[in-house]
């Protein structure tokens, strides 16, 4: 089938997602307004009855000096990956954005390759002998997935940076997910470590007390962000970031996005930014305080947006990115540690994928990038 690819409004892209099971944060309009300082565009894709079948948000980002951009849509487009006509989807969207300027076209695949279960990764953690957790034998394997890998690349599009993992190509190729799909309370509680559920209950012990915040408790969490960008050496957003990813979430959807404070005798603990779309729940930023760590806020506010994912009705709890070390001497192991304690699983996607249409400005544009940091 032919497709055609052209501009729709917001509205109508909105719409599109809600006809959706799930759909990325990252492909709704309301993200484009996140990314101020990117260019934006939602497309669709029409078939031949005219019907919207498909939708993707683009962001541009312009190469300083031309009038050409990078076309990125991040974990997306939406549309039918397990197609055997692949081109027939994407070859007219890359057609459109040519028109438009685009000197490459990076794309970003939610499609699930392969999974590990909690028991699999805590065996490859214990196995001197592997150091990547793509080296340990998955639980779940996607065939459609690899087959859809190969039509990209006979395509002619390659994943940026071949062969770095974790977050070296822009979105997360691996991230962590806990299935709620069929489970209550009791199952999700069970299912976490020894050491997750014991923290949880010493959390309630302590006292500590979990609640839903509104904008104006941002500069409250943002202090203990800060702090804890400190405490683990990265480099936190400017506070005007979140009151501007608030107010454009909240616009598209009143329950779009969510702010947890976990308090212990007045002092706050832990905080944490939910962001949901239709059955898909994330958790997007976190921050805890370095006193008062006994208590377990992190623990205790994790739990409480699980809980609420569940209550929505959702079918993934997603903490987003870990990078596929199992090395006991790598530093990111502590992350894949404490998430896989929530008895989930690690989740590899089909993930990104650049098609350059002028390779010397491509490469100038990567230049650039790697030196901005």
């Amino acid at each position: 089938m032919a497709f055609r690819v052209r501009t729709i409004t917001a509205r109508e892209h909105t719409a599109f997602n809600a006809t959706r099971p799930a759909v990325s944060f990252l492909q709704t309009p309301a993200w484009a307004a996140v990314k101020r300082e990117w260019g934006s565009e939602s497309l669709g894709w029409f078939d031949d009855l005219g019907r919207l079948v498909g939708a993707g948000l683009v962001l541009y980002r312009r190469l300083p000096g031309t009038k050409m951009s990078l076309a990125y849509l991040p974990e997306g487009p939406v549309i039918d990956w397990a197609s055997d006509d692949l081109g027939g989807w994407l070859d007219p969207m890359v057609d459109h954005l040519k028109r438009s300027g685009a000197f490459a076209v990076r794309i970003g695949s939610t499609a699930v390759t392969r999974t590990w279960s909690a028991a699999t990764i805590k065996a490859a953690i214990a196995d001197p002998g592997i150091t990547r957790l793509s080296d340990a034998p998955p639980d779940t394997v996607n065939d459609v997935a690899a087959r859809t890998s190969s039509r990209l690349r006979r395509l002619g599009w390659r994943p940026p940076k071949d062969g770095q993992g974790g977050f070296a190509a822009g979105q997360p190729r691996w991230v962590f997910q806990v299935p709620l799909a069929g489970k209550d309370e009791d199952q999700l509680l069970k299912g976490m470590n020894q050491l997750w559920r014991r923290n949880i209950k010493k959390a309630a012990r302590a006292g500590v007390v979990v609640t839903q915040g509104g904008v104006e408790d941002l500069p409250d969490f943002y202090r203990v962000y800060v702090e804890t960008a400190a405490r683990d050496q990265f480099i936190p957003r400017p506070f005007s970031y979140f009151p501007v990813m608030f107010e454009a979430l909240l616009a598209e959807d009143k329950d779009r996005i969510r702010l947890y404070l976990a308090h212990h005798e007045g002092d706050l603990v832990a905080s944490t930014l939910w962001i949901r779309v239709g059955a898909h729940a994330w958790y997007s930023y976190g921050a805890s305080a370095t006193a008062k760590r006994e208590v377990r806020g992190s623990n205790a506010v994790q739990w409480r947006m699980v809980t609420d994912a569940l209550a929505a009705g959702c079918t993934v709890y997603d903490l987003r990115g870990i990078t596929d070390t199992v090395d006991a001497n790598d530093p990111q192991l502590g992350l894949i540690q404490f998430k896989v304690g929530t008895g989930g699983e690690a989740v590899e996607y089909l993930g990104e994928w650049d098609l350059p249409l002028h390779r010397l400005l491509y490469k100038a544009f990567d230049v650039y990038m790697s030196r901005r940091g």
